[in-house]
């Protein structure tokens, strides 16, 4: 469970970070991309942020997030830069992408759709009996 220390910084994180990726998809003159940080969570010992991406258009997401990992060092130092007056150690980041609107659109997809599995039970998959 979190604490509010920790909810504290993950928000404080999360705020900073989206400006620094927006501000570096502005500066580099990228159209058509849109990063957004749904959540930051960080852990008991405030040591590791982990950090989730939502990516519009989910196909670049993949490559938008190797382009930000290998760059992490550098979202860090930025990071720090803004937040040293708040946190003595700004915790390590590890970025993932957050794929829930991707699966809830396919849910939506599924359920409005001719392959709704409510009127349909034989689109799901069976569980083998072991």
């Amino acid at each position: 469970m979190e604490t509010n220390r920790q909810k504290k910084i993950g928000q404080l994180l999360q705020n900073d970070l989206v400006d620094i990726l927006q501000g570096e998809v502005r500066k580099n003159g990228i159209s058509n991309l849109i990063i957004s940080v749904s959540k930051v969570g960080v852990t008991s010992d405030l040591s590791i942020a982990k950090v989730y991406l939502s990516v519009f258009p989910s196909e670049k997401a993949g490559e938008i997030l190797n382009a930000i990992r290998s760059n992490s060092t550098l979202v860090k130092h930025e990071l720090a830069q803004r937040v040293k007056n708040q946190l003595r150690k700004v915790p390590d980041l590890i970025f993932y992408i957050d794929d829930s609107l991707d699966y809830i659109e396919k849910i939506d997809d599924a359920l409005s759709g001719k392959d709704n599995p409510v009127e349909n039970p034989d689109l799901l998959d069976k569980r083998k009996k072991s």
